[in-house]
């Protein structure tokens, strides 16, 4: 200390402690005269003395002219050293460094103009203090007082043209500080990082891109900040890495994946898009480095497919269809499981075009590794059944694909039919509004005739008898309306010449039972006129309820379709074809009168003719009663192929045993009929239980109630007019879909 006060004079000292700025700026011009003599003498012992007296007794100061005397004194002791200051640098800088922070903002300015000139001086010897240097920077960056923010600018300036230029700077002990405040939200400091990480960034000898993971979610959080300028400067920053990912041999793309798989998940629209456009540039270029990343990317990518903003649903599309068209092996790390995984919880989504291309992603795995994704079969198979029941017709059809695609063994197949018929038997609107369509597709994906022989060996010993009646009824009007199943149609047409359609007959013809006219209908179609005319006369007085005749009525309008066209035809032979005009009359005869499809029938067989254009000649009776007509075959040359052969001489001629077959329907319709009596009586004896719960007031009006409960007399009606009230009502007809 004495020795500094013997270099320094007092009046100087007491100058340096000036409240004014010029006494205080002209005290250190002294000093600095006084260092650059005791420089010349190469006494540094007198200097370091000097400096231990301006850190201590001014810059550490309680009183803030001293603090500021003390960092000027700093500074003009720096430049008197001149080239020599590097020797001092370690007493030098530290208390400087300090001041950064100080509760005076004047102090923190005389700070930051202390270090400017500190540094012009000894340039790169002050890169050892860069660390403390940046972290300070930092903090004056977002300082409360604009003038020192702009000393920091200045300074900050300086400090990296010094760094660009020197070759001691460590990249590797930067990046930790780095890192550190990435996700600092001031806007002041993340322009300062953006700004060093750019400057850095232009210099070749530093490998920016090479640390690039650890501050790359910083920069893609800044693009959602709510300044417009930094926002621009992430948008640049990243542009840049970019463009030399794609020119660089050396990329460590799997860290980068996962933070660019997160921030596609961003809420902020400009976010999304610049990490699905990274994600597109990294499936092009990562090659097998991505492989283990596949199904976190998928998962990026298949929510953004049905992004509101344009831009990013066209990038997330590209990149899906580049990511379908590689094919990667397990062996290489490509999890199917993950993939499959993903795939199945995107079916869950809101979007329709997310679930779609999440189905396309499982048709695909089922292609190319179709044992691994059997492997996880149960993982998948339930979201795939409820995915039957999606609002959306171009995803049924797919998840259809799927299935068929995981059907084509027999016993996945039968599993699909079991679980396909459960989901219809729990789930009463997913056969209403989706069963055609399923069937329908199933059919033309899995073979009809495989498709309807597994459906009837599953329903003819189904117990739930009331939904195997619909279920039947619903796959006998696809067999008999649906283009897909037109082979099946002429394949059960020649069920009497053909031992394929017989098969396939008797194969549909158990479950069949379960619905009078679906049994009608079947044997109408395989022309086995003389049976369906027995089953006709076979139907009890319950058999021919309202639902019986909205069957009917569906019926008699598929008859006049070109479906039937080949029976309308046979009516021009009505001496061959006697047994059909008999259920045709059949029909009829259990009609409504004043209904639709009693007119459309009536009108139908009154055009048929007297003759025979076979040869045959028909002779009509000439009863007074139109409708109660009377045919007989005059010619003996010709021999009716159903109508003039007895049950007996028709099995043998068909292979059909059709006696066995009509007791099988019978007793079939027995146990319907036991159903439905059942029913109704546990429903009776629910309705009278409730009723014997009564409030003791009640009981009271017991009188009244009977009166209100007896039966009132039926109306009187007049001949042959029978009265159905709830005929034809619209919501029976979903029976049939």
């Amino acid at each position: 200390m004495a020795d500094a006060l013997s270099a320094i004079p007092a009046a100087v000292l007491r100058n340096l402690a000036d409240k004014l700025y010029e006494k205080r700026k002209n005290a250190a011009l002294e000093v600095e005269g006084v260092v650059k003599q005791l420089t010349a003498v190469g006494d540094h012992d007198k200097i370091n003395a000097v400096i231990n007296l301006l850190t201590h007794e001014f810059t550490y100061s309680s009183q803030a002219n001293h603090r500021k005397g003390g960092l000027i004194g700093l500074a003009a002791v720096t430049v008197g050293l001149t080239s020599e200051a590097s020797q001092h640098l370690e007493q030098i800088v530290p208390p400087v460094i300090n001041s950064f922070s100080d509760q005076d903002s004047r102090v923190r300015y005389y700070a930051c103009e202390a270090l400017y000139n500190i540094a012009k001086v000894v340039r790169g010897d002050f890169i050892v203090f860069f660390n403390q240097i940046f972290d300070a920077l930092c903090k004056l960056s977002a300082d409360s007082d604009a003038n020192v923010q702009s000393a920091a600018h200045l300074l900050d300036r300086l400090v990296k043209d010094i760094v660009t230029e020197s070759d001691q700077f460590s990249i590797e002990e930067f990046i930790p500080l780095l890192r550190e405040r990435m996700n600092v939200l001031n806007p002041y400091v993340r322009q300062f990082l953006v700004g060093w990480i750019t400057v850095l960034d232009s210099v070749p000898d530093i490998d920016m891109l090479g640390f690039l993971p650890d501050f790359l979610d910083g920069l893609f959080n800044m693009l959602s900040d709510s300044s417009h300028e930094i926002r621009q400067q992430a948008d640049s920053a990243l542009s840049e890495f970019l463009q030399e990912i794609k020119n660089s041999p050396s990329v460590d793309y799997g860290r980068m994946a996962e933070i660019l798989v997160q921030r596609a998940a961003s809420p902020d629209e400009f976010t999304r898009l610049t990490a699905l456009t990274w994600i597109n540039e990294f499936v092009k270029l990562g090659g097998d480095q991505l492989v283990p990343y596949y199904a976190d990317i998928l998962g990026a990518i298949l929510p953004c497919i049905a992004d509101k903003e344009e831009k990013i649903r066209v990038v997330a599309c590209e990149t899906n269809e580049e990511l379908r068209s590689m094919e990667a092996d397990p062996a290489e790390g490509f999890d199917v499981g993950a993939i499959l995984s993903i795939a199945r919880s995107q079916l869950s989504s809101e979007w329709e075009a997310t679930r779609i291309e999440a189905l396309h992603w499982m048709s695909a795995l089922l292609n190319r590794h179709r044992e691994e994704v059997l492997n996880f079969l149960n993982d998948v198979f339930d979201t795939l059944l409820k995915a039957l029941s999606d609002p959306s017709d171009e995803v049924v059809l797919l998840v259809l694909e799927v299935h068929a695609g995981i059907a084509r063994d027999s016993m996945h197949f039968r599993h699909l039919v079991v679980f396909l018929v459960h989901n219809f038997r729990i789930d009463n609107s997913l056969l209403e509004k989706r069963g055609a369509l399923i069937i329908r597709r199933l059919c033309v994906l899995l073979d009809a005739e495989r498709v309807y022989r597994e459906l009837s060996t599953i329903l003819e010993g189904e117990s739930d008898l009331e939904f195997a009646s619909i279920m039947v009824q619903a796959l006998n009007l696809i067999l008999l309306t649906s283009s897909e199943l037109s082979v099946l149609r002429d394949l059960l047409r020649k069920s009497l010449v053909n031992a394929a359609g017989t098969d396939l007959f008797l194969a549909l013809y158990a479950s069949w039972c379960h619905s009078p006219m679906a049994i009608i209908s079947l044997c109408l179609l395989s022309q086995a006129y003389q049976h369906v005319s027995s089953v006709i006369q076979s139907l009890a007085e319950e058999d021919v309820s309202v639902k019986f005749l909205v069957q009917l009525d569906k019926l008699v309008n598929l008859m006049e379709t070109p479906i039937f066209a080949y029976l309308r035809l046979q009516l021009l032979e009505p001496g061959r074809h006697v047994w059909l005009l008999k259920a045709l009359y059949s029909l009829l005869m259990l009609l409504p009168q004043q209904s639709a499809a009693f007119k459309i029938l009536r009108t139908r067989l009154k055009t048929v003719p007297p003759y025979s254009f076979g040869g045959e000649k028909i002779k009509r009776s000439s009863s007074g009663n139109p409708y109660s007509q009377k045919y007989y075959i005059t010619s003996e040359d010709h021999v009716s192929e159903d109508g003039d052969m007895n049950e007996d001489a028709l099995d043998m001629h068909s292979g059909v045993n059709f006696s066995s077959r009509l007791l099988q329907f019978k007793q079939m319709q027995d146990q319907h009929r036991m159903h439905s009596k059942s029913q109704a009586q546990a429903r009776y004896s629910s309705m009278l239980s409730s009723k014997d719960v009564q409030r003791p007031e009640e009981s009271i009006e017991s009188s009244t109630v009977t009166e209100i409960n007896r039966p009132s007399r039926p109306a009187r009606r007049g001949p042959g007019q029978l009265s159905f009230d709830s005929y034809l009502p619209c919501h029976e007809m979903n029976l049939l879909l």
